[in-house]
């Protein structure tokens, strides 16, 4: 798997419309999928949380903000458009939406050779030691705005 930030302009055809935007390569195999070699539709969700994490590394803070708090998923929703298949790579494009103080949404879109196969979102909580919600840190949410996303989050499911 590999990573890469892009600013807004990505030569795929359905782009969210974001000042930045993360992507993340998976390599697609025979274990993640079916005896006819269709993806499993679990894996959507395994690559939200592998895309997210990387995300969270590389363009918010490489400790997770750990010292602080944990980071909850409030809601997750992954919509499937196309078929995908072993041996193919999929390219995850990140970007948020919806960010206010305690919280925000991750937009996930996977294309596999320029062509979108599925969307998803997750809502994320920042919550404190204690496990109560909490504001991020100005500069942490400064991060997280480099990625919003001016569409609504359903416009990005549907």
């Amino acid at each position: 798997m590999t990573s890469t930030m892009f600013s807004h302009g990505s030569s795929l055809p359905i782009t969210p419309i974001s000042r930045k935007i993360f992507r993340h390569s998976i390599d697609i195999y025979l274990k993640d999928s079916n005896a006819t070699g269709n993806i499993y539709f679990a894996r959507y969700f395994e690559w939200q949380g592998i895309c997210r994490e990387r995300w969270f590394f590389e363009c918010i803070s490489a400790d997770m903000l750990a010292p602080l708090g944990v980071f909850i998923t409030k809601d997750a929703q992954q919509t499937y458009i196309h078929e995908t298949f072993a041996f193919q790579k999929v390219e995850c494009e990140v970007s948020t939406a919806a960010v206010k103080q305690c919280s925000f949404s991750l937009l996930f879109q996977f294309f596999v050779d320029g062509k979108l196969v599925s969307t998803g979102h997750q809502q994320i909580v920042f919550a404190n030691k204690d496990k109560k919600i909490s504001r991020l840190p100005e500069h942490i949410l400064e991060k997280i705005r480099q990625y919003e996303n001016p569409r609504k989050v359903e416009m990005l499911s549907n």
